[in-house]
Formats: C-alpha cells, sequence, structure tokens
C-alpha cells in the first residue's frame, strides 16, 4: 500500500531524526522505519512524502496523519516566543509518532545517560536475539519481542547485549509487564499514569514523560533533558535548577501543546548549536 502526504509538515528526517523513535534506517531514498512487528519505507518525493507498507491503517495513525499540524503550528507560533519562532520555521514537518507502549517503555529505559547510536544498537540486537524475523521489500527485519520473550532471560543477557547498568531495568520491569500487562495505564490521568511508570525500575522522571508522550499519546508532557535545560536558562532566562520544576514550568506555560513544543524547542536548540 502506498500513502501520499503533503511534505509541508510531514519530512521524514525531522520526524525520525527528533529522538523520538529509535528503530529506523537509512533505505534509498529515505528510510525503512519498524514499529512493533511491522515495517514501512519512508521518503520524500518532490512536495510529498509517500509511506510504502503492508498495514496502511497501523502506519496512518503511527505517523499521526489525521491530526492537522497547521494548527499546532500556528497555535505554537502564537507563543510569540523567538526561539519557539525558529523551531516552528526549520521544523515545520516534525509530527509526533504514535508509538507502542511498551516498546516504549524499553527504549526509553535503554535511552537513559546514553547516545542515539548505541542505543539503537542495543534495541537491534534485543530484537535480533529475541524478536522474530520478518521481511518487508526483500530484506528481513526482527519485530520488537513481547514482554514474555523479554522476560525470559536475565540481567545478564542484557548486558551481554550492551545495556550496560540498565540490564537490571529490563529484566525486572520485563517480568513485572509480563505478570501484570499495561492495560490500566491507558485510562490513568497523565499525572497518575506519570506517577505509575515511575514505579517500573529504571523509569525516572524524563523517561516517564518520554513514555507518556511518544507511547500513550500524553501531548501535554513535556521531557526535561540536558538540551531543554540549557535552552531554559539561555532562551527562557530561567534560574530554577531542579528538572522536575522546569518541567512544570514548561507545562503550565504550553498546556496542552506542551509536547509539541518540546519537540520544536529541542530542534531548534540543535539546529542552532
Amino acid at each position: 500500500m502506498i500513502i501520499d502526504y503533503d511534505r509541508t509538515y510531514f519530512s521524514p528526517k525531522d520526524v525520525l531524526e527528533c529522538g523520538q523513535i529509535f528503530r529506523f534506517a537509512p533505505y534509498k531514498d529515505g528510510y525503512k522505519v519498524y514499529s512493533k512487528d511491522k515495517a514501512c519505507y519512508v521518503r520524500a518525493d518532490g512536495n510529498k512524502t509517500v509511506i510504502e507498507c503492508t498495514d496502511g491503517d497501523y502506519f496512518y495513525n503511527f505517523f499521526d496523519l489525521d491530526r492537522d499540524y497547521a494548527l499546532i503550528n500556528a497555535k505554537a507560533l502564537s507563543f510569540d516566543v523567538p526561539i519557539l519562532k525558529r523551531g516552528c520555521e526549520l521544523g515545520k514537518g516534525l509530527r509526533l509518532l504514535n508509538q507502542d507502549a511498551e516498546e516504549m517503555i524499553y527504549s526509553f529505559i535503554i535511552s537513559q545517560n546514553n547516545n542515539i547510536p548505541r542505543i539503537k544498537g542495543i534495541i537491534e540486537r534485543i530484537c535480533r536475539s529475541l524478536g522474530k524475523k520478518r521481511d518487508f521489500m526483500g530484506e528481513e527485519y526482527y519485530t520488537f519481542p513481547a514482554s514474555a520473550a523479554l522476560a525470559s532471560v536475565t540481567a545478564d543477557f542484557y548486558k551481554a547485549l550492551g545495556a550496560g547498568y540498565r540490564d537490571s531495568y529490563l529484566a525486572e520491569t520485563s517480568q513485572r509487564i509480563a505478570r501484570e500487562g499495561i492495560s490500566e495505564l491507558y485510562s490513568l490521568d497523565s499525572v497518575t499514569l506519570k506517577k505509575r511508570l515511575l514505579t517500573y525500575k529504571g523509569v525516572g522522571p524524563k523517561v516517564a514523560d518520554c513514555i507518556s508522550l511518544f507511547g500513550f499519546g500524553r501531548r501535554e508532557c513535556f521531557p526535561v533533558d540536558t538540551w531543554i535545560e540549557k535552552l531554559y536558562r539561555e532562551d527562557f532566562g530561567g534560574t530554577l535548577k531542579d528538572r522536575n520544576k522546569i518541567n512544570a514550568y514548561f507545562c503550565e506555560k504550553f498546556g496542552q501543546e506542551a509536547g509539541y513544543i518540546q519537540q520544536y524547542l529541542f530542534y531548534a536548540k540543535r539546529e542552532n548549536m
């Protein structure tokens, strides 16, 4: 199946390389993207972005194609913040993905105090070791493992794959999710969801916000990392030191659009370095 979309508000490069997803790789004129047990090929083609896949409904939702990002961009511009204006202009093609919540829990546990190439490598090795082999466009890939599969191995297994100190986090959290599931988390309000996520081994405030934003679709969440902390001081004149308080500042300032705005701000700061 082929999906065509206006490229103005959908830049494959910007969407995939902004830190919200780790399972993608350059391919021909674009990227192959993997989510759960599915794959697609996405590329820019003139004024369109083209998605080739076997499950159109899944990737239509995955790339959030029902949402009008022109309105989101305009709302962000209305805050009249210089660095945010720059982010809206440079990163007009950014979108927030609707990703699988369980995959995001494990992915962002792996992401803490880590760099993107290493994160991608660890996740890929886990998929190859515990996922199932599939084929897409003549090439093999591996599905993201179910929690039961992740829970079937020890912390030493994850350490051998390069997870470092996160080995016990992956082992213990997968065992808990394999026992309990996460279905009850979807009905929680965002404040309660974050509190519950913080009870999982290896999930701190920033990781919880990332999981909430990218895995549970809570667009009012605003992850605060080193880049955002730097931006807060340099571009907002902030004096707070506690990241939880910085998070509260941005959430109050930007409300229901906070998650989108975090991506615009992150993009502007990164591109300006």
